[in-house]
């Protein structure tokens, strides 16, 4: 089975100080796509630059050309359908068709708070996925969309010409609880997973593997509930919050290891993070390159 290989850029440099060469380098290095998180701040980046997903990855369309572009993930911590869709649907329109949107359900992190509202417990963050991700879909989908939710509502929204991507720009859903699978089942191209969060500090590779089979059954029951099949559904592996992740790119044999256990669960798309000096993602950018450029041809 192919597999292929993707980068995250998190969004700490200024555009004209660096941020734009890691897109184009990334192209260069032939990412099949370059994500971005869409927060407004983040755990220990929080005191230093943090820039918006969208007008970045606006920016990325305009200085790139074949890779895809995307968000890892979008969230309701602070974004409403009705606006997400156009801005969707316009970073679609710039990119020549080359926008997925990865969405969960967010977490207690600074964007539960950041518009002055108390973090939402687990259940109300899965009550307003499940209302989020259906909306959404309607709103790219349709030229006119009226709904009354508990928490979302729109109308008249209208989203004219709609996607160059049809019939909308693919969504890629994170989710490892049973409603959220329910929600890749039904409206997802893709499933995006980190992994047991419960095993990055203290987990073995082999528990975080077997973990992961697990989530992959699990997904595989919510699409045969629907009559899906399974297969349908990509999967893809952002990387950096299992076991490994101190060792995966120190070196290009610890990566193509790291490749083959993933790549028999069935992970069809493995993101990995571009360097960040001092930071948990800090990892030798040469390392990084040639993971990039010889990693997944030693596995051909």
């Amino acid at each position: 089975m192919s597999l292929r290989l993707s980068t995250v850029i998190l969004p700490v440099r200024r555009w004209h100080e660096g941020g734009r060469d890691q897109w184009v380098r990334a192209e260069e290095l032939g990412f099949h796509t370059a994500y971005t998180y869409d927060h407004l701040s983040w755990r220990t980046f929080r005191e230093g630059p943090w820039f918006g997903a969208v007008p970045t990855l606006t920016a990325a369309a305009t200085a790139t050309r074949r890779m895809r572009l995307g968000t890892l993930v979008t969230s309701p911590n602070f974004r409403h359908p009705v606006t997400l869709a156009k801005d969707l649907m316009s970073l679609d329109d710039i990119s020549g068709g080359r926008i997925t949107l990865g969405i969960g359900a967010g977490g207690n992190g600074f964007d539960a708070t950041a518009l002055g509202q108390e973090a939402w417990t687990p259940r109300e963050r899965a009550d307003r996925f499940a209302e989020f991700v259906p909306l959404l879909d309607r709103l790219l989908t349709e030229e006119s969309v009226t709904q009354e939710g508990t928490f979302y509502s729109a109308d008249e929204a209208r989203n004219i010409p709609g996607c160059v991507q049809r019939p909308r720009l693919p969504f890629a859903v994170a989710a490892n609880g049973p409603r959220g699978l329910k929600l890749v089942a039904r409206h997802g191209q893709a499933w995006v997973t980190t992994g047991d969060p419960k095993l990055f500090a203290e987990g073995t590779p082999e528990q975080s593997v077997e973990a992961l089979r697990i989530q992959i059954e699990k997904l595989g029951k919510a699409c045969a509930e629907i009559g899906r099949d399974p297969g349908s559904v990509e999967k893809i592996l952002l990387t950096g919050f299992t076991p490994e992740a101190n060792t995966l790119l120190r070196s290009v044999d610890a990566f193509v290891d790291f490749v083959g256990r993933h790549r028999e669960l069935g992970f069809e798309e493995l993101v990995i993070h571009a360097p960040i000096p001092d930071s948990d993602f800090a990892a030798d950018q040469d390392v990084f390159e040639k993971v990039a450029t010889e990693g997944l041809a030693q596995l051909a």
